[in-house]
């Protein structure tokens, strides 16, 4: 049994059994891959993959010990890599980030800023992702840290720690009729075609609740995942937007005003996501530090080794 063949099982199933997405995700031939399979399952005397001629149709409940276990050490070669390189070369390596738009765009670069000055030798790769897609790249090991909303949250696998606290703003062109100069309402906002973020991530599944415990209903026209989007279509007078108040900048965006929503929604919660199981890096503690300073490395630590994050930062939320 050889560790390049437990990546190569664990790459083909990330593919959704595709052995040559594999291939080419490993730059390795698909027969090379067929073959290492092939010897594999011949040492363990099991198959580990369900067959329809030569295309894998599904995995067998051997396998899905096997891959369960692959997964584990594979995760464990890698943390061993980590601690080589903390104590080679302390001041470099890489770190791997993903998180939505909203975050990646109007939260992240001033951290990121102030990380690359003091950790030059250190690349930084980020990958955009809806909440899911964030959790799922964390959970899985190809991404180090994760940023997204409350979803996140709920994966077993990742130890979560609530960053900050954000709500929602409506946007519009200056001349528009919802500048009336009264007060804003979930009421009034149904009067207008409406653009937002997919009720299915970025905390809009709790904005279509608020509307529904109204005995409201907007009248969306448009979503998307992408703030810049929603603005854009705004400009152009297709709706009104209803975004993170995060993603409105003022100095940017002069062809839009801004009315304050967040009397009429309950906040929502970004939270950083890491692996259980994960060793960190020193710069990842400190990456972790500038984005949610409550958060020290001692604090990190001790939520990794089972304290409570709600003891460790009562009243947050």
């Amino acid at each position: 049994m050889k560790l390049h063949q437990l990546r190569y099982i664990r790459e083909v199933m990330r593919r959704d059994l595709n052995v040559s997405q594999a291939a080419e995700a490993l730059h390795t031939s698909q027969s090379g891959i067929s073959k290492q399979i092939q010897l594999l399952e011949e040492e363990l005397n099991l198959h580990i993959f369900k067959r329809s001629g030569k295309r894998l149709t599904g995995v067998t409940e051997s396998g899905k010990l096997i891959l369960n276990l692959s997964e584990r050490i594979l995760r464990e070669v890698e943390n061993i890599k980590q601690v080589g390189e903390e104590f080679s070369k302390k001041e470099a390596g890489t770190l791997s980030i993903a998180a939505t738009h909203t975050q990646a765009r109007y939260r992240l670069p001033a951290v990121v800023k102030v990380f690359m000055d003091r950790y030059p030798e250190v690349k930084l790769n980020i990958h955009q992702g809806n909440p899911t897609q964030v959790a799922e790249l964390v959970a899985n090991g190809e991404a180090d840290i994760g940023i997204a909303t409350e979803f996140i949250s709920t994966y077993e696998k990742l130890l979560c720690f609530p960053c900050y606290q954000w709500n929602r703003c409506v946007i519009a062109p200056h001349s528009h009729p919802i500048f009336d100069g009264q007060a804003l309402t979930l009421e009034k906002i149904t009067r207008y075609p409406l653009i937002t973020y997919d009720f299915s991530i970025t905390g809009g599944s709790l904005v279509n609740r608020v509307f529904a415990q109204a005995g409201l209903e907007p009248n969306v026209v448009l979503t998307a995942i992408d703030a810049d989007v929603i603005k854009t279509y705004v400009t152009l007078g297709l709706g009104i937007g209803l975004l993170a108040n995060l993603a409105y900048d003022p100095e940017r965006d002069t062809d839009l005003a801004l009315l304050d929503a967040s009397h009429l929604f309950p906040p929502s919660t970004t939270y950083l996501g890491i692996r259980r199981e994960a060793f960190l890096r020193g710069f990842m503690y400190d990456f972790i530090q500038l984005l949610a300073p409550q958060f020290d490395r001692k604090s990190v630590d001790a939520a990794l080794s089972g304290v409570s994050i709600n003891r460790l930062f009562l009243g947050f939320i």
